[in-house]
């Protein structure tokens, strides 16, 4: 990887890393006894690996010109591989977090391990870690493919992605040791919020940098998905965390908001991450790699961009529906349902062009699983935005609301939308990175997509029967016109769905192992074929559909 670097890029490198060593150090003197230290420790142990590596190949020829003429994919075969080991990590914390729920007792008697704490590890762990680092893998690919054009330098995606992950470390570690803003995601504190923000907007230049040297005119939708994912979460995670520290050498900081406008804040934050993290990036993924792998053009590329846009202004104004009966004032609460109700019009829209992209492809999909697992992610998509409209009607929502059934629909969209189809994506660019025939072991990839599918609709089954249970059993007076039910009653009733849900997420969890395996002994395999083996195929042709 360090011999890729020219000279300038190394030594870039070194200033980039012996900085971030001084800030560790710093902070590691001036918190000693807070988390606030032990990051700062982090970050210098961190930098200083990164030193050493640097300075193992630093006298390493200097690559040749003829990279120009090729891809530079190295950030994408890390970045799967990073994903990859968070999928593990973060599924394996989801599982131990939902047996709890079975058996409070599970927690050995230490802070770290309670439901509070390991909570947030696991949505961090599964979102960010694996969500984000599969995102920025396959949109340095796609971005690459589509406008025809190498990565502007090979420092930049580099540091996107291990200061991204070390954004992750800080955040998943500052959680086991109980530091969060305290809200509804448990966002972290306000310095890892500041490095992500460093990162992030990294990122965002290094896409319009190679959008501005591309060497094909046309920008492919999938570019359009990964940019508004790209800019809109940048501008969610700045302005939700917006807070003032107590203090520069101390973790400690108060939101500038609160009451009522924090509640909206907060969910205008959390319902466009779901749109523009969990939705459009993968939307982007989706419109590359399942056209590339049926061998079909999109079905309807003018119904591709009627969707974006659709999305992409319906989404932000969807949020406030999660506040139902609450002291949002009502005209907000019927804004946001009625904007979640006409959002299902582009969500349907792209879910349904996915599918009849593979029309004339059917067979395709019967005998080959990656396909099958990104034609089952368009389904669940479909059925995830079809039930996220109907729980924003308010009389729906006051029997869904603050019950397992808004569980049941976030893991369908987590599990059967977005799991799928990133698995479906790995699996067809693993080989195209590392130049190999196929998979290591296509029967592997038939357990994973049965164990996954099966995983999640155990779990999902579950939390619909528990939710709308719980939400009825709330509800249910007796003769007397007081409750049939007290919230214990309702308590001891979840058990046996508890149960279920979490040898739903075990399944879901032993296929991800299962595809780690799969995906390692495939870039283990010796025998390469030639360069343009799918991957390298301008993607451009996609367009032809219509």
């Amino acid at each position: 990887m360090i011999a890729e670097l020219t000279k300038n890029e190394r030594n870039g490198a070194l200033v980039i890393l012996a900085v971030l060593t001084v800030v560790g150090l710093v902070m590691a003197v001036a918190g000693y006894a807070d988390p606030f230290g032990i990051h700062g420790g982090l970050v210098a142990i961190a930098a200083l690996a990164g030193i050493f590596a640097v300075i193992s190949g630093y006298f390493a020829p200097e690559p040749t010109l003829a990279r120009f003429g090729e891809y530079y994919d190295t950030p994408s075969k890390i970045g799967i591989g990073l994903a990859m080991a968070w999928a593990v990590f973060g599924l394996f914390v989801g599982d131990w977090v939902a047996w709890l729920l079975a058996y409070p007792n599970a927690t050995f008697d230490a802070g770290w391990s309670s439901f509070g704490r390991l909570r947030p590890v696991h949505t961090t762990g599964v979102i960010f870690g694996f969500g984000g680092n599969a995102l920025i893998a396959t949109s340095f690919h796609v971005m690459q493919r589509t406008c025809r054009a190498r990565l502007p330098d090979q420092l930049t995606p580099l540091f996107v992605l291990f200061g991204y992950n070390l954004f992750c470390i800080l955040a998943v570690t500052g959680y086991l040791m109980g530091l969060t803003q305290s809200k509804e995601y448990a966002e972290p504190e306000w310095y890892v919020d500041l490095w992500l923000v460093v990162v992030w907007v990294t990122y965002l230049v290094l896409y319009l940098r190679l959008l501005a040297r591309r060497r094909e005119p046309h920008i492919y939708v999938a570019n359009w998905y990964y940019l508004a994912f790209i800019v809109v979460v940048a501008m969610l995670h700045v302005v939700n965390n917006l807070a003032v520290p107590i203090s520069f050498y101390e973790a400690k900081s108060y939101s500038l908001f609160s009451g009522v406008q924090d509640a909206m804040t907060e969910w205008w934050y959390g319902h466009n991450a779901v749109a523009f993290f969990l939705t459009s990036g993968f939307l982007g993924m989706m419109y590359y790699y399942l056209p590339k792998r049926a061998g079909r053009p999109i079905f309807s590329y003018r119904m591709s961009i009627v969707s974006f846009w659709g999305i992409t202004f319906f989404y932000m104004w969807a949020g406030s529906h999660h506040l139902h009966y609450t002291a949002l004032p009502q005209w907000v609460q019927t804004l946001g349902m009625t904007f979640s109700l006409m959002l299902l019009i582009p969500s349907w829209g792209s879910a349904g062009n996915a599918l009849l992209t593979l029309n004339g492809a059917w067979g395709r999909v019967r005998d080959d699983a990656t396909l099958r697992f990104m034609m089952v992610a368009a389904v669940f998509y479909g059925l995830t935005t079809f039930e996220g409209s109907f729980m924003a009607i308010r009389s729906v929502n006051s029997l869904s609301h603050y019950t397992d059934w808004t569980i049941g629909h976030v893991h369908a969209g987590a599990l059967g939308w977005v799991a799928m189809i990133t698995f479906g994506s790995i699996y067809a660019l693993v080989p195209w990175l590392w130049k190999r025939e196929g998979m290591y072991s296509p029967r592997a990839v038939e357990v994973h997509f049965w164990l996954a599918l099966g995983g999640t609709l155990v779990y999902v089954l579950a939390m619909w029967n528990s939710g709308i249970i719980q939400g009825l059993m709330w509800r249910t007076y007796n003769d007397s016109g007081t409750l049939a039910y007290s919230f214990v009653d309702s308590v001891v009733a979840m058990r046996p769905y508890y149960i279920a849900r979490a040898i739903g997420g075990l399944m879901f969890l032993l296929g991800a192992i299962v595809g780690s395996w799969n995906i390692w002994m495939t870039v283990r395999m010796p025998a390469p074929v030639p360069a343009d083996a799918g991957g390298d195929q301008p993607a451009i042709a996609l367009q032809a559909g219509e």
